[in-house]
């Protein structure tokens, strides 16, 4: 496997999120290939803004619907591995999403499988350590200070 470059490439994420008795839980999907736990990403898409692009990711790989804040709570490394043995090191924003509702029938359900799992669990589940850190943070009393309290109060 070889580097394509030593450049660092962006991407964004949403992080589907709702409050049950006051703790957050995360919906995490599937990975195409390998089945690993995940938040949706992607690239950036060309006239969206980060948090826009982030939005559609997560209709279209979770089919979560909600709202966006437009400022990222943190951002994590990976390294995307692409379709002729190559990779790249990616750097991934983070926008949290607060689900209002979830699609029966979404773009990628024959391709990933979702469930809601509490943040500590889902930090365990996830592969990305800076991810899992995110995860904990937000678990944390403290952390879920990081979602603004006008969007908690939606779900």
């Amino acid at each position: 496997m070889s580097t394509v470059a030593e450049l660092v490439i962006p991407q964004t994420a949403a992080l589907p999120l709702r409050w049950n008795s006051g703790k957050p839980r995360v919906l995490l999907i599937t990975s195409r290939e390998t089945r690993r736990w995940v938040i949706p990403k992607g690239w950036l898409m060309k006239g969206k803004t980060p948090w826009e692009t982030a939005r559609i990711e997560a209709c279209e790989e979770a089919g979560a619907l909600g709202k966006i804040r437009a400022k990222p709570i943190g951002s994590y490394h990976y390294v995307k591995l692409l379709p002729r043995g190559e990779s790249c090191r990616c750097k991934v924003l983070v926008f949290p999403l607060v689900v209002e509702k979830l699609k029966k029938n979404w773009k990628e359900r024959d391709q990933r499988s979702r469930q809601w799992f509490p943040a500590k669990k889902a930090a365990k589940l996830v592969s990305e350590p800076e991810l899992s850190t995110l995860l904990l943070n937000l678990a944390d009393s403290q952390g879920a200070n990081l979602i603004p309290k006008k969007l908690r109060h939606i779900s």
